[in-house]
């Protein structure tokens, strides 16, 4: 058998990229306004869950300089020089609501490409009133 030879596209070439990359960062915001004016979740908590668990590069408390969470009233802002997944933030958000037994009141809602805000579930009474009815 003949060796394979690699074959190279045109226009592309190994040394052509142009300097350095650009710096990528990614905002994030959790709106947790709702369930904190009604008091039944404290941002505090909620940012200290994210900080113990938030993995880095396969690893939880190794945020370093490149991921980093703020907390303004009852928004928490997530920062990053690196990748990061919103799908991920969700998770976390979930995990946290579950643990607190907050889940079967809140959802988490993407308002925004960069938000997600803590809403509650819409419960509609007319439906059950008029099964009731029916009996």
């Amino acid at each position: 058998m003949a060796p394979v030879k690699a074959v190279k596209k045109p226009g592309k070439t190994a040394g052509s990229g142009k300097g350095k990359k650009k710096k990528l960062v990614v905002k994030y915001v959790l709106d947790c306004t709702h369930p904190v004016e009604d008091g039944i979740m404290d941002v505090t908590s909620f940012e200290k869950f994210l900080n113990e668990r938030i993995k880095v590069e396969g690893k939880t408390n190794n945020m370093g300089n490149n991921v980093s969470l703020e907390r303004s009233k009852s928004k928490i802002t997530l920062n990053s020089d690196i990748p990061f997944s919103k799908r991920y933030l969700k998770y976390l958000t979930k995990k946290y609501l579950k643990k607190n037994n907050l889940r079967d009141w809140l959802r988490v809602v993407a308002t925004t490409k960069d938000t997600y805000e803590l809403r509650y579930f819409q419960i509609n009474n007319e439906e059950e009133e008029e099964e009731d009815g029916d009996e």
